[in-house]
């Protein structure tokens, strides 16, 4: 007999084998669950979970998302947060339900699994260059009218337009400018409107606005300095702004920001809307950063965290956790934190191991307690698993898929 979602549902969670679920499913001619929640047939407390596991406190991302959307509509601006981070049409809905405007995407295979679970307006913001990916672009765009594609390259606009004239449709583009990353983006000023000319000789493409996301700028320590260093790089686009709108050019759309200068670039004139990500969940590097008044960003709070067991201890200093490189991303030398727990220290011990140092005299982590951490970068760490455990009151109600996961093409 073939065995049913509730069987597999019931074997990953109830058997501690939540790992093995896609495997499981594929080999009897399944699919895992893609889009929607999986709720369990009963709440599981967080110490029944195996680990390592990835968990969502939900009342603490409740909050964070109420508080964003609550600060863009007293400051009169749009919401267009960033699914690369969570991947997870659940919670995209979510946002669209607070008042987004849409929600962007990094890659196409991201905004595929968007649109599929029925988000209509999702802007596509890094551009693509293959025969391929622009066929799928094209495809997607006959599906919602909603898709908006950034180029930033007179050839790419090209490309762009033949293959929406060969759908017989017209795509909706925006102008990506560089902001400074030298990452994406063309060159503010003369380049940028000879690109919007190109665009407006196109007749399958409308140039609906442009992006001008600093992304180099979201982690600079010290609000002070991130201000200035925001408001004179937004100026100066806001000027290539002024120039392509005084050659007749209509610009609906000024889009860019993010977690990081999300109360700066929102007090911005001529800003429409804000890519934030990491807002709802936050993590190691971006508490560092700094607020306003304080040393620590605590204007969003944790609520994204690995669980962990401690499995061994070969010495009375320390004690290893079963949580290594392949359950947290490393990037930039920063490391987990404990949540609640105090006179840790965290270090990356292999693939599979991170070393915990005893700071103080206390132990409070012991052979085979469980422990929380605070994720040391969110975006590619979620990446790393495939469902979110949803713990409210201190049990797992739900599972969420992490639909997007590898999604990278």
């Amino acid at each position: 007999m073939t065995p049913s979602r509730r069987d597999f549902l019931n074997l990953a969670v109830g058997s501690t084998a939540l790992a093995a679920l896609p495997r499981r499913l594929r080999a009897a001619g399944h699919n895992p669950p893609a889009l929607g929640p999986l709720t369990l047939d009963s709440p599981k407390g967080i110490d029944e979970l195996d680990t390592p596991a990835l968990l969502i406190d939900y009342d603490a991302m409740e909050r964070n998302l109420t508080a964003m959307a609550r600060h863009a509509a007293a400051q009169g601006i749009e919401l267009r947060p960033h699914v690369k981070t969570h991947k997870c049409p659940i919670i995209a809905k979510r946002q669209v339900e607070l008042g987004a405007v849409g929600v962007c995407a990094a890659k196409v295979s991201e905004a595929e699994v968007m649109v599929d679970a029925g988000i209509e307006n999702v802007l596509i913001t890094s551009p693509v260059a293959t025969p391929e990916k622009i066929r799928r672009i094209v495809s997607l765009a006959a599906r919602t009218p909603g898709l908006q594609m950034v180029i930033d390259r007179a050839q790419n606009a090209q490309d762009f337009a033949e293959a929406a004239a060969a759908a017989g449709l017209t795509l909706r583009v925006l102008i990506g400018l560089d902001t400074g990353t030298r990452r994406t983006g063309i060159a503010l000023g003369e380049p940028a409107l000879d690109l919007a000319r190109t665009v407006g000789r196109l007749h399958n493409l409308q140039l609906d606005g442009l992006q001008a996301y600093a992304g180099h700028l979201m982690h600079v320590e010290g609000h002070e300095s991130r201000r200035q260093r925001s408001v004179d790089t937004i100026s100066r686009c806001l000027e290539t702004r002024a120039l392509i709108e005084r050659a007749g050019f209509e610009i609906g759309v000024f889009t860019g920001g993010g977690t990081g200068t999300f109360d700066i670039d929102s007090g911005i004139e001529g800003m429409t809307d804000l890519q934030v990500g990491s807002y709802l969940f936050m993590d190691v590097q971006y508490r560092a950063i700094g607020d306003a008044d304080s040393d620590v960003f605590d204007a969003f709070e944790p609520s994204l965290f690995v669980l962990a067991t401690a499995i061994s201890q070969p010495v009375a200093d320390r004690i290893t956790v079963d949580a290594g490189y392949k359950a947290f991303a490393n990037e930039r030398n920063s490391k987990p934190e404990f949540r609640k727990l105090e006179g840790l220290k965290y270090y990356y011990g292999g693939d599979e191991h991170g070393i915990v140092i005893f700071t103080t005299d206390a132990r409070p982590l012991q052979v085979g307690d469980k422990a929380q951490l605070i994720i040391s970068h969110c975006d590619p760490t979620v990446n790393l698993y495939d469902y979110y455990h949803i713990v409210q009151d201190g049990r797992v109600k739900q599972l969420w898929p992490i639909s997007a996961r590898g999604r990278s093409q």
